[in-house]
């Protein structure tokens, strides 16, 4: 099987002949590869000055590096994000330079993977200054609030087709809804100002044929539920350092969902190489049983880690992914 085969045997709750992997975000790409995916040339105020075959000509080199990086680390889904990130234009179309980066993804990947983008539209844990504003919105306009919600799960859909145009195959929903004490609104407020509209982009999304993934840190335990009926093809983080059990998670929805996660980053980030062994022996001991499970780390492989302590988890999941 390629690895986009396996990816959408996991995600479909079947059983490839090796679990995936992916992450969220790779930036170790230059103490790993040799060079950074947007080096200086590449920043948004250069591209701008360039016409457009030089803009073609840079973006093709960039996706030929992406392709390298991710083929070799034998990812199934690649964050199809170029020197634009994750922004959209005004009228909600993607940047040319975005449109024609996945193109040449497209195009060098032959259908060995799937490219991966954030397409949720949903609140998010408010940041800490807003979270005032947020709050007594919803005691002073509940109904306002709503709206809201509403408003940014339709800028979502719409924005979800244009990366479906573009050849995006699977969203990364990546709004976070808890910390590790648990989710940020209660159950039933996140039933009310969160689920229906989660529920909206996700029902949206997979009638455009995109699969879904939707990824958040902490404690999702009180809301797993709720989570599970918005029906993503896939739930990402299972996060350890919220005391979230993989082996219990699997137990109760593992017959519903597919599973991403969850080698400890904490243990990534400061770890001896025996922690990082046993924890990610574990994600793949309880997450690859029956299939439906994706192997990645409980975030993302950032830069503040070790490529040596990536290596190792990497190691560990040739040695148990098949099979």
């Amino acid at each position: 099987m390629t690895p986009k085969e396996r990816a959408v045997a996991a995600l479909n709750l079947q059983t490839p002949d090796k679990v995936p992997t992916f992450e969220l975000e790779f930036q170790l790409e230059e103490e790993m590869f040799g060079r950074k995916f947007i080096t200086e040339d590449l920043e948004p105020e250069k591209l701008v000055k360039l016409s457009l075959k030089e803009k073609e000509a840079k973006l093709f080199e960039l996706a030929e590096y992406m392709v390298h990086v991710y083929g070799t680390l034998e990812y199934s889904i690649i964050p199809g994000y170029g020197p634009y990130r994750k922004l959209f234009c005004e009228d909600g179309s993607l940047p040319l330079e975005t449109r024609l980066l996945h193109k040449y993804l497209k195009e060098l990947l032959d259908d060995r993977a799937m490219i991966g983008f954030e397409g949720d539209g949903t609140f998010a844990i408010p940041d800490g200054n807003n979270i005032y504003t947020f709050s007594y919105a919803i005691a002073d306009d509940p109904e306002g609030v709503k709206e809201k919600a509403k408003k940014m799960a339709d800028i979502a859909i719409e924005r979800n087709k244009r990366l479906r145009e573009s050849g995006v195959e699977c969203l990364l929903l990546c709004s976070d809804y808890c910390y590790n004490s648990g989710p940020f609104l209660s159950p039933a407020m996140f039933e009310e100002y969160i689920q229906p509209y989660l529920y909206r982009i996700i029902d949206e999304a997979r009638k455009e044929g995109l699969y879904v993934i939707k990824h958040t840190d902490g404690n999702i335990m009180p809301i797993l539920n709720q989570l599970v009926e918005c029906k993503p093809h896939a739930l990402h983080s299972i996060d350890p350092m919220a005391g979230v059990d993989i082996r219990e998670v699997k137990e109760l929805v593992g017959h519903k969902v597919c599973l991403c996660g969850n080698v400890n980053c904490s243990v990534l980030q400061t770890g001896t190489e025996e922690e990082i062994v046993k924890s990610a022996e574990y994600c793949l001991t309880h997450g690859k049983t029956g299939g439906g499970y994706i192997f990645s780390s409980s975030n993302c492989i950032f830069s503040g880690i070790n490529p040596e302590s990536y290596r190792v988890m990497l190691s560990v999941w040739k040695e148990m992914r098949d099979y």
